[in-house]
């Protein structure tokens, strides 16, 4: 049986690269390396694929290139990467004629997977499926279900090419019984800040309604390899400024389980589809929150990785010192599935895999260092094993950054402090810790992107030629097309060019770079370590993670993370948004709010994340199903 690294060797895929000087392309899948033609070098009739329509058409046309794509993977090797993987027959399969439709509502890739290898569903049954909750959810365009607001989460969807990969990946399985790989058919939400080259990419602006990128962005190529089937593009707060949730291609995003509260931001349209069950994992995006919040708000598991874990290659920038890639998931094996798929080292200049977390380090030079760096292990996923994780584990609680205690917070906090109660009856030792100035590290610093954002989109708008789609090349540009197009949100907008010119002579962006670096991270590696970071006097055993909560309160129309989003930007450590409860929104009626905790780990110790929240997972069982989606 070949193994999986076997399998990505067999990969062959062209990807373009992003400038015609030094923007060459590297894929490098384990130990095969292929270089491809630069973006500017393309023709206009050089593109292979149709992409996919936008909103008001919302269902896109074939996309030939995902075809031709999906014919050069690989079959053959195991099962998937599961805590008890299903072992994949090596013989053909029969799919039942007679069977009953897969229940889709909190579907996850292990129970898809055995049904899958008994016979029971295939591959196009769970894409149409998906589709079909999108059409009678997401928009006002089924008459069957009246009483279900819209929830405007899905920007774009390419239902020809995703059915069209389908029925390849079913071809080959039952077959041969083998799948292509961990994530065999497995429907995925991108944010629209991420490129895919058989759909445009938004940023939810109708500034950029043309913007047709013609290559997938580092991750979504991996997804595509690992097996993944990218379903559409979800909606986003417009170019992942802030946590409102709307955007003007796609609307204001619906909350998941209250539809006038807030979807959080910026990845509102991601938190919101995954909690109604419109996919089965979705992608974000998080520059300072943008994943753990909608996260939060949506009773899902959220990881931001480290910073230089995920390649930022393709994915419309923010803040390149702050910015990765993530995702939101109903479980939390399945958020660690997908982080094998996007994890990889990239030798694209545009993934910002330093060898350090300083603006200023070089790039990492090839995978050795980047294994070296990261310690990746075979799989992020939990084994069966770590239901346990929590015997012994040690937490660190930052009192200091819970909110005070009013009437109209003290469920939430009561329910937070239930869970760290069941986290003692578990076997973990949970102890208060300080964070030695948190007040200056969480108010006397700001996030990169405002000063970031102009040269960052700039640079990413220029890195292929427009003479194919017509998209604009620079953030005055885009800027300019608003004001005809968007003239509410130009001026949102023309703050972060303001803001970004001559950042280099900005005393406060020059303080936000190495000065911010210097100052936060040893005093938060301090209270990570128990250490008193005064002194220098070691306080007790080290922590696993610091733990506080997501959000100052309950959701609403808006949401208040206050600074606590924070601390995992500005010191490039992984943090997850963990749910630990749902509370009843009041007693007059049945709606519930999530309540979500965030941990923080120290570099690239995402497995340590994942075994906890696993542990968490399987003793809580905190999911809730939505009530705005039920079963079709």
């Amino acid at each position: 049986m070949l193994t999986w690294s076997l399998i990505l060797l067999r990969l062959t895929v062209l990807r373009w690269a992003r400038s015609l000087a030094h923007r060459l392309r590297l894929v490098v899948l384990r130990q095969f390396t292929q270089a491809k033609p630069s973006r500017n070098q393309m023709s206009i009739s050089s593109s292979t694929h149709k992409p996919a329509k936008s909103l008001p058409s919302r269902f896109a046309s074939a996309s030939l290139l995902a075809v031709i794509t999906a014919s050069l993977v690989a079959c053959g090797g195991g099962g998937g990467g599961t805590p008890d993987p299903v072992t994949t027959p090596t013989n053909a399969i029969e799919l039942k004629a007679n069977r009953a439709a897969f229940p889709l509502v909190e579907a996850t890739v292990s129970g898809f997977h055995a049904a899958m290898a008994n016979g029971d569903v295939s591959c196009r049954d769970i894409v149409q499926g998906y589709l079909k909750r999108i059409e009678a959810y997401d928009a006002d365009v089924s008459s069957a279900y009246p009483a279900s607001p819209a929830l405007h989460s899905v920007i774009t969807v390419n239902a020809a090419a995703a059915l069209a990969r389908a029925d390849q990946l079913d071809a080959t399985f039952f077959k041969t019984g083998k799948m292509v790989g961990p994530m065999h058919c497995v429907p995925v939400l991108a944010k629209d800040n991420i490129d895919t080259a058989d759909m445009k990419t938004t940023a939810g602006s109708l500034a950029l309604a043309n913007n047709q990128p013609p290559d997938d962005a580092y991750i979504i190529a991996k997804i595509r390899a690992a097996g993944g089937i990218i379903l559409g593009k979800a909606n986003l707060d417009e170019f992942a400024f802030g946590f409102t949730g709307s955007s003007s291609v796609g609307g204001k995003t619906a909350n998941a389980y209250i539809a006038t509260n807030s979807a959080g931001g910026s990845s509102s349209g991601t938190g919101t589809s995954i909690a109604t069950n419109l996919a089965m994992v979705g992608l974000g995006s998080d520059t300072g929150g943008s994943v753990r919040v909608p996260a939060a708000v949506s009773g899902l598991y959220g990881l931001r990785p480290t910073l230089r874990l995920v390649s930022q290659d393709g994915i419309v920038p923010l803040a390149h010192g702050q910015d990765t890639a993530g995702v939101l998931c109903r479980q939390v094996q399945d958020c660690a599935l997908t982080l094998d798929a996007m994890a990889g080292y990239d030798a694209s200049s545009g993934s910002n895999q330093r060898v350090a977390k300083a603006y200023n380090a070089p790039l990492v030079g090839n995978a050795s260092a980047y294994a070296a760096m990261t310690s990746q292990p075979a799989t992020y996923v939990p084994s069966s094993s770590a239901a346990t994780a929590l015997k012994g584990a040690r937490i660190g609680v930052v009192r200091a950054m819970f909110p005070t205690a009013t009437s109209a917070n003290q469920g939430f906090l009561d329910a937070i402090e239930a869970a760290l109660t069941q986290m003692r009856a578990a076997g973990a030792i949970v102890e208060d810790v300080v964070l030695t100035d948190r007040t200056t590290i969480l108010t006397s610093y700001s996030s990169l992107s405002t000063y970031e954002f102009r040269d960052n989109l700039t640079e990413y708008l220029s890195s292929w030629s427009s003479l194919g789609d017509g998209h604009w090349r620079t953030a005055e540009d885009v800027q300019t097309a608003m004001t005809t197009l968007e003239p509410t949100r130009v001026a949102n907008f023309g703050f972060y060019v303001t803001a970004g010119t001559n950042k280099e002579s900005n005393s406060v962006y020059l303080n936000n770079l190495t000065p911010r670096d210097d100052y936060v991270i040893p005093r938060v590696t301090a209270a990570l370590n128990n250490v008193d970071y005064a002194t220098g006097a070691t306080l007790g055993v080290a922590y696993d993670v610091l733990v506080y909560p997501v959000l100052q309160g309950f959701n609403g129309t808006s949401v208040n993370s206050g600074s606590n989003n924070r601390l995992s930007p500005f010191t490039g450590f992984p943090a997850m948004a963990v749910p630990v409860a749902f509370v009843p929104a009041s007693s007059s009626t049945t709606a519930v709010q999530p309540v979500a905790i965030e941990m923080l780990a120290r570099p690239f110790a995402e497995t340590t994340l994942f075994r906890l929240a696993y542990s968490w997972q399987s003793i809580a069982s905190p999911r809730v199903t939505s009530p705005l989606a039920p079963e079709l």
